[in-house]
């Protein structure tokens, strides 16, 4: 048969008018027919108009291959969100969002219909009914609305850390062998007070022999890194990091009715701190990647993670934390989890983890100055070809409207398809202040996160054996017989024998001894440095 015999392209079951629609059109819809679970994001427009025949969607299996959530202030990435959000976890996929701008809550309460949930509804043909979603709302450090979010320093890591304090490259090899340091000594590092003591030890007269053994650690860098913390520390940052510790795993949390938990991460009250709740929620991921075990590809993911204001990670991060982010992005996927990138342009994202992100739903993009030209333009070359004049479809789209691609359930990607997307079920805002705080004091997470626990750790230690060592005066020596010195002398090379071991210097003499089993210890950690207390 030749191509001029060539039968006609069939459209998909369930597109109605057939006949009329352009080819294009049904080679799209073709691309989105998918036989499994799938999430329904909205309905094609072509040609300036929608198409309700024809659904674009995203395949259930398909989520933990990441993806990108794009466009300017106000074009609707928050709403995609929630609409996304709402759909896996009606599929009993737990979820997390990290919620900067505090209009995420309403996912826990009803919506309300009015003329443009019900204008939007039926012109994308959604059957639309209110729906609130179960939710745990955390805050970082207990500032804001939800329960209380903290690490410990030993599990933050050195490489997290650094991007805090905004640390150089040296700088952040060198806190590294501090962390290196205070594992072997068993010296716990919960809060911040527990770093500074560790820092200002080997700074001290009696601590500097112990930096030449950790690596050459100069006594200025660590000065330096002194200095960070006690700035850092003095802009009200100490209660992100003690105990309890956040345990990552109830962000997999399943409701009682099989609906996937909603996590919602409440950071309007550390909006001027974009550095600490940005690398936080790396730390979440990292954490995630560090304890979930390997399953493979699954029907439906364990969790979809969802980063918002993405750019603030990458934004001046040394090459090293961004090869451990591209490593966690491309190795978590086996673990279940997805991982939705959110922020105004791909350019936002380095290429290397861009290159990860198999489903792109972009919104609209300015184009009034050169560089956003020149972003519009660069967008455009990251999406495979298409019957769209993309540059003219992106500053085009209205608010609710997003161009699509996603990866089909045989991993292949799907035509771009600009979307009207569907309206969330749940309440498009914030909900009121009281109810959420009533909702947080009601959860049974709140009785174990709420109150902060200062046990003993390095800082408390440390102190301790310095003000022991400072009040016991060194005993005058009493004549002795040639049997006791002799006895004397064996006793002595023993302990000193001990110390050279264990620690190498005198001030932990002591401290070796109440540490016990923990002297020695080493911490494994994670691609990130990351490192976890099994539970």
């Amino acid at each position: 048969m030749t191509e001029s015999e060539a039968p006609p392209a069939k459209a998909p079951e369930g597109v109605s008018g057939a006949p009329a629609l352009p080819q294009p059109v049904l080679e799209i819809a073709s691309g989105y027919a998918f036989t499994g679970p799938a999430l329904d994001l909205g309905a094609l427009l072509w040609d300036g108009r929608c198409l309700p025949d024809v659904q674009i969607r995203i395949p259930l299996p398909m989520l933990n291959r990441h993806g990108l959530v794009a466009g300017a202030t106000g074009t609707g990435k928050t709403k995609t969100l929630q609409l996304i959000a709402e759909q896996l976890s009606a599929q009993g996929v737990p979820v997390f969002l990290a919620d900067v701008k505090g209009d995420v809550s309403g996912i826990s309460a009803p919506g309300q219909e009015n003329d443009r949930v019900r204008t939007r509804a039926g012109e994308v043909r959604q059957e639309w009914t209110p729906a609130g979603f179960p939710c745990e709302f955390y805050a970082l450090g207990g500032m804001g609305h939800g329960i209380p979010v903290r690490a410990t320093i030993t599990s933050f890591g050195p490489v997290l850390l650094s991007k805090v304090l905004q640390l150089n490259q040296t700088q952040e090899q060198s806190l590294g062998l501090i962390f290196h340091y205070a594992d072997q000594k068993g010296l716990e590092l919960v809060d911040l007070k527990d770093l500074r003591a560790v820092v200002t030890f080997l700074t001290s007269d009696e601590g500097k022999s112990e930096l030449k053994g950790i690596g050459g650690l100069s006594t200025a860098t660590a000065g330096v890194i002194l200095r960070s913390l006690t700035a850092f520390e003095s802009q009200g940052m100490s209660p992100f990091f003690g105990e309890p510790e956040f345990d990552t795993s109830e962000l997999s949390r399943v409701a009682g009715d099989g609906r996937g938990a909603v996590s919602v991460l409440e950071l309007p009250a550390v909006q001027d701190k974009p550095q600490l709740f940005s690398t936080f929620l790396m730390w979440l991921l990292a954490d995630l990647f560090h304890d979930l075990p390997e399953v493979g590809d699954v029907d439906k993911p364990k969790l979809v993670f969802f980063f918002d204001e993405a750019h603030l990670l990458f934004n001046d991060a040394s090459k090293a934390f961004l090869d451990a982010i591209t490593q966690t992005v491309r190795l978590i996927r086996s673990k279940g989890v997805g991982v939705f990138f959110v922020t105004q342009t791909p350019k936002d994202v380095p290429g290397d983890v861009l290159a990860q992100l198999g489903n792109r739903v972009q919104h609209a993009l300015r184009a009034f100055t050169p560089d956003d030209q020149k972003a519009l333009k660069s967008t455009v070359k990251t999406f495979p070809n298409s019957p769209y004049d993309l540059e003219e479809v992106l500053t085009a789209l209205g608010t609710g409207e997003a161009v699509v691609t996603v990866l089909s359930e045989k991993g292949a990607p799907t035509p771009v398809a600009a979307t009207r997307l569907r309206a969330p079920e749940s309440l498009m805002g914030p909900v009121d202040p009281a109810a959420l705080d009533r909702a947080v004091q009601a959860s049974p997470l709140y009785g174990r996160y709420a109150e902060a626990v200062d046990r003993e750790s390095a800082y408390e230690k440390l102190t301790a054996r310095e003000a022991q060592a400072a009040s016991s005066p060194a005993p005058a020596a009493p004549a002795e017989s040639a049997s006791s010195r002799g006895r004397g002398r064996k006793a002595d090379d023993q302990d000193s024998s001990v110390v050279e071991q264990v620690v190498g210097s005198g001030v932990f003499k002591s401290l070796a001894r109440s540490l016990g089993t923990q002297i020695g210890r080493e911490i494994t950690r994670s691609i990130f440095g990351t490192a976890r207390r099994r539970r």
